[in-house]
């Protein structure tokens, strides 16, 4: 098992090099962070899954709530828009539309990790706009929820 510690301390200096304190961005539990890109919110997480026996790297962001009206639009819509991003898709989690990536901690380097955050965070903060405006929604990105997402 790799020492799960050693990538706590990675995502930690790239969030320092996108010139925010990690100390100000840490959740309520080791290995899971929140900040801003844009008017995205970006949760990331580092944890341990028991039953695969080694460490996770995920980072999401909440794009919007799923509309009332046109959910089959929107959905094809989504599905459209994962053709065009690299390393990450939308995803549904507890009726908000999420960009999330996961993978495999092993062999995750400082470049890499730095790249899908600010990844996930430039399409979070460009579909939301994108997908607001279409869909009309009221939704307020703050009321999403990542506790759990993905674990």
């Amino acid at each position: 098992m790799s020492n799960i510690q050693t990538y706590y301390d990675m995502v930690e200096s790239c969030i320092r090099q996108l010139g925010v304190d990690p100390a100000t961005c840490r959740g309520d539990r080791p290995g899971a962070w929140s900040l801003v890109r844009g008017s995205a919110k970006v949760y990331i997480d580092c944890w341990h899954i028991e039953s695969q026996g080694r460490p996770y790297f995920q980072v999401m962001s909440p794009v919007m709530k799923v509309p009332e009206q046109n959910k089959e639009t929107f959905f094809y819509d989504l599905l459209s828009f994962n053709d065009k991003l690299f390393s990450c898709a939308f995803s549904i989690y507890n009726e908000w539309a999420w960009i999330k990536m996961i993978r495999e901690c092993d062999g995750l380097d400082a470049s890499e990790t730095l790249a899908i955050i600010q990844r996930v965070g430039a399409y979070a903060d460009q579909y939301d706009d994108l997908l607001k405006q279409h869909y009309e929604s009221t939704a307020d990105v703050n009321t999403a929820n990542a506790d759990g997402a993905g674990r």
